[in-house]
């Protein structure tokens, strides 16, 4: 079950997050460098909670949100994601990312994605390495080749990038979001 991959993913994700050096360092996600990262996962944390809850979304704001205490809020939200995403009733049915309804196992997948794409690029803009289990890898790989035309339509992945037939599941996962394995800060 994805809920059971959800625990150790965050806990990897939080172990890359908490030894951040360099707020200002480029990561292979398109755009960010490592406080643009930050603060778009503490900006979209919040409604993946509400969409897991079956809650209203919060307020939309593009307020700047890595202020000193956001190794605190990160693993706050982080904790709570796990939380609301270890019960199975997250994964049930339909529920709403803002005016969009999706699967509930679809935003369940995209909470899991988060941990494991966005930890590996933090992870490599500190010239890291994420440990990932091979489950969640997969999980995450087959939900960015589900999602990934839309992804891409959308600015959220990038190309798809080819990676080699005997890749591992993070580096399939990787590639199927855009991201390149072999990328180095």
């Amino acid at each position: 079950m994805t809920a059971e991959l959800m625990r150790p993913a965050a806990a990897e994700f939080l172990r890359i997050a908490h030894g951040v050096p360099d707020l200002t360092a480029p990561t292979p996600c398109a755009g960010f460098d490592v406080r643009g990262l930050l603060n778009h996962l503490l900006y979209w944390g919040p409604w993946l909670i509400a969409a897991g809850r079956r809650e209203d979304p919060p307020s939309a704001t593009d307020a700047v949100l890595v202020t000193d205490g956001w190794r605190a809020a990160l693993e706050k939200q982080t904790e709570t994601l796990v939380d609301v995403f270890e019960t199975p009733s997250a994964w049930t049915g339909t529920t709403a990312l803002g005016t969009t309804q999706l699967p509930s196992a679809v935003v369940g997948a995209m909470v899991l994605g988060e941990f494991v794409l966005h930890g590996w690029d933090l992870a490599r803009a500190q010239g890291e390495e994420l440990h990932c289990a091979s489950e969640a890898s997969t999980v995450v790989f087959e939900s960015a080749v589900a999602m990934g035309e839309q992804a891409r339509s959308m600015g959220v992945y990038g190309p798809a990038v080819a990676v080699s037939g005997d890749a591992s599941p993070l580096e399939r996962a990787l590639g199927a979001s855009g991201r390149d394995p072999a990328w180095r800060a």
